[in-house]
């Protein structure tokens, strides 16, 4: 697998070049992230935002990027939840019920909604207890998180219209048992 001298000096050159760019955008990447979490610290929602289960400084920051800081912009929950796309569409007609995911939706919202599901099944035992239940009642994995993130997304518009930060009892409360 050898080559010519010069043609291997010449492959060496390529390759310390193409490093010295994968270091410079890495560094790039590393300087975006720091400023990212610094701006997103000084706004005023961070506090709600970051005391869900699974948001972080950069999910939390894409979360607010792409919902935005006007509170009057969503009506309520269910507004939010059907521009995340995590509402489901329900069609009735007579005797037949269809129920569909959307399609048309805020990708990247649905994009980062899908990691923050994702973390909070191991930061949180009432988020994971609704996974649970949901892959229990035969939802597959990416039904289960999308439906996950609709209840957290709902939770979330309400703690920012009410200013208050996440509560994991009042959010998952503990299920009555049945007597009989």
């Amino acid at each position: 697998m050898r080559q010519l001298p010069r043609v291997e000096e010449a492959l060496g050159q390529q390759v310390r070049a193409l490093v010295l760019q994968l270091d410079a955008a890495a560094q790039a990447a590393d300087d975006l992230a720091t400023t990212c979490a610094e701006t997103f610290a000084e706004h005023e929602d961070a506090e709600i935002i970051t005391s869900f289960p699974g948001l972080g400084e950069l999910t939390g920051a894409r979360i607010l990027a792409e919902i935005g800081d006007d509170r009057s912009r969503f009506a309520d929950g269910r507004a939010l939840k059907a521009y995340a796309g995590s509402a489901p569409i329900t069609r009735a007609s007579g005797k037949s019920l269809i129920v569909n995911h959307r399609k048309v939706k805020n990708q990247r919202l649905a994009a980062v909604g899908y990691v923050w599901s994702f973390a909070a099944l191991s930061g949180s035992r009432g988020a994971r207890g609704h996974y649970d239940r949901r892959r229990g009642t035969g939802d597959r994995h990416t039904a289960a998180l999308r439906n996950l993130f609709n209840r957290l997304l709902g939770q979330l518009h309400h703690c920012l219209i009410t200013r208050q930060n996440y509560d994991e009892n009042t959010a998952f409360p503990t299920p009555l048992p049945i007597s009989a």
